[in-house]
């Protein structure tokens, strides 16, 4: 049995690397693609998400638009999703590839807060320190400076707000829908709810940049579907922390393909958010040991 834990939690760390990485790829993509409009990049990802996830219902025979008692839940995911994604695109287009999806990664801090406030789960001092040292973090990548050239950093720091939103939903969710399911209800509803700024702000596109978009959503969809086996093989606080191998591709690829090299200020930023994520990681497996050993003395007593 302890191989097996062991076993579903390597399997969980190495799709949630792939994970990391394929975002990161799918942002270098969305760069690469150039000076098209945030709404026509989002429609060309998830639109390759959509094609994926219905090839993936049609062979396991799953629900398109999922059961009625959870649809709410769905818009909502849907909603917010859509919204993360448009921001975190233009984000992407203006700022240094790793600090785009530095700010990105604020989303799991913030999943805290919005299941604290939204379904009432417990949150603790330990955590809302986490958060804040988080923030403290994300405003040395930001620099605040009070003109225009912040406008790119808040619309990042909204994406990863519509991303933690969503996340919060598909907690909700729980194992009520197929992972499929979700990802196909999802890519329609953005599909359908951006097609008019698609078509209002429509710029004509290269070759190159067609394949660079279809790339992109195909790296998207990596991604997407990564994150969610992960979580699957193994809890969230077991993992999350490798989450962050994907800031290393995105700062790779940065120097490669853009010549981008990230800050002073901005790398400390990286440095106090990722030492918060993994003090975070720290607690929850002291969390974990201090339940196994309640769970051995309830057992104890029982006998």
């Amino acid at each position: 049995m302890e191989k097996l834990i062991k076993s579903n939690r390597i399997k969980g760390i190495l799709c949630i690397i792939t994970s990391a990485c394929g975002f990161a790829v799918m942002s270098a993509f969305i760069k690469l693609s150039g000076d098209l409009p945030s709404f026509q990049k989002t429609f060309f990802r998830n639109l390759v998400a959509a094609a994926i996830a219905l090839y993936l219902i049609i062979k396991h025979k799953g629900s398109l638009v999922g059961k009625k008692e959870n649809r709410k839940i769905l818009v909502l995911r849907s909603i917010f999703g859509t919204i993360g994604i448009v921001c975190n695109y233009y984000a992407v287009d203006r700022l240094v590839l790793s600090d785009a999806n530095m700010l990105n990664k604020l989303s799991p801090f913030l999943v805290v807060i919005f299941c604290a406030l939204f379904l009432k789960e417990k949150i603790n001092i330990k955590q809302i320190t986490m958060v804040s040292v988080a923030f403290i973090g994300a405003l040395f990548i930001i620099k605040p400076s009070f003109n225009v050239e912040v406008i790119p950093y808040l619309v990042g720091v909204l994406g990863a707000v519509g991303a933690a939103l969503a996340y919060t939903c598909v907690r909700v969710l729980g194992k009520k829908e197929d992972y499929y399911t979700i990802v196909f209800f999802f890519s329609t509803f953005s599909l359908i709810a951006i097609l008019p700024g698609f078509i209002a702000v429509y710029k004509p596109m290269t070759t190159i940049q067609v394949v660079y978009l279809l790339l992109a959503g195909i790296s998207a969809s990596i991604g997407q579907f990564g994150i969610t086996l992960a979580y699957k093989f193994a809890p969230a606080k077991e993992i999350s922390i490798y989450d962050y191998s994907g800031i290393i591709c995105s700062a790779i690829l940065g120097i490669v393909f853009f010549g981008e090299h990230p800050d002073t200020m901005s790398i400390i930023g990286y440095l106090i958010v990722f030492a918060a994520a993994f003090d975070m990681f720290l607690y929850n497996k002291k969390l974990d040991k201090l339940d196994k050993k309640d769970n051995q003395l309830k057992d104890i007593q029982g006998k």
